[in-house]
């Protein structure tokens, strides 16, 4: 397997902006103030601000986040971070490494992104025996995970956010606004494929796999003109994603007991909830269809 030394985490676009938002962004960040009224605090503030007001142009072609696997806020600490803080606004990812995998822990550590590239190149130049296989260990969870999230991150991910609370979510590149609504999450829908869709506002994530379903601006599942009706589809609002969750979030009560998942476990009851569904529908089809 081979690994690309070009980083995911370097020069992301956010989105595209003209000078009628630079001038309301930076006028909002020149009126924050720190929390608490310090000597120190505010000379560090300050640097934050000037260092935030150095960042913005970036907004127009990208900014430059290096994610660590430890946690859902865990990133690099960049100038570019500092926005998001000045702003108030959450930054999550769900690129976690399952709990459950201790030699993958092992390889990874608390290495960010580059950071765990860096140490992967190095083994293959390396003799010594342990770090050789906790680079190849750590190059297998790269390539196993190249979707960038887990399934121990996005359960981590649903815990993490705060009802009905606007944030950005990092994966594959991209940035993406979402909210946690009635215990479920969402992407907005900024395809530029989706532009003559009124009805396509938000799509729920409740897989790795990036397949979700799409939702009107009530969160009430919507049917994209010309796709056909799938059996995912076809069920009440809501109830495909209620029950696409239903395994995904009680892992994280299991995690409190001794009987703890792995993501590979946790994936495969996700995949035995989904062929039950199919097959029930089916079923349905077969029997309404019968003089």
């Amino acid at each position: 397997m081979s690994v690309t030394t070009s980083s995911p985490c370097s020069e992301y676009v956010l989105s595209r902006f003209d000078p009628d938002v630079f001038s309301p962004t930076g006028d909002y960040i020149l009126t924050t103030k720190p929390k608490e009224n310090s000597e120190g605090l505010q000379l560090n503030f300050e640097q934050n601000m000037n260092d935030a007001m150095t960042v913005l142009p970036k907004l127009s072609t990208g900014l430059d986040v290096n994610v660590r696997f430890t946690g859902v806020r865990d990133f690099e600490y960049t100038p570019e971070c500092i926005v998001f803080d000045l702003l108030d606004i959450p930054l999550y990812h769900g690129w976690l490494v399952d709990p459950q995998s201790c030699e993958v822990i092992q390889a990874v550590g608390r290495c960010s992104y580059n950071q765990l590239v860096e140490k992967i190149i190095s083994s293959k130049q390396c003799t010594d025996s342990t770090l050789v296989s906790e680079g190849l260990v750590a190059e297998q969870f790269l390539d196993a995970t190249a979707t960038q999230l887990t399934y121990h991150g996005l359960c981590e991910l649903t815990a993490a956010a705060k009802e009905d609370e606007l944030c950005v979510f990092f994966r594959n590149n991209h940035f993406s606004t979402m909210i946690k609504h009635k215990g479920h999450l969402y992407l907005l829908v900024t395809d530029q494929g989706f532009l003559s869709e009124p009805s396509v506002v938000w799509e729920s994530l409740h897989n790795v796999e990036g397949d979700g379903n799409f939702c009107d601006s009530e969160f009430c599942l919507t049917i994209p003109a010309g796709r056909q009706l799938s059996f995912t589809a076809a069920q009440a609002p809501q109830q495909q994603i209620d029950q696409d969750y239903m395994v995904a979030l009680s892992l994280q009560q299991q995690q409190q007991g001794p009987g703890e998942l792995s993501d590979v476990e946790l994936a495969k009851r996700l995949q035995e909830e989904e062929d039950q569904q199919a097959l029930h529908f089916l079923q349905q089809q077969e029997h309404d269809a019968q003089p």
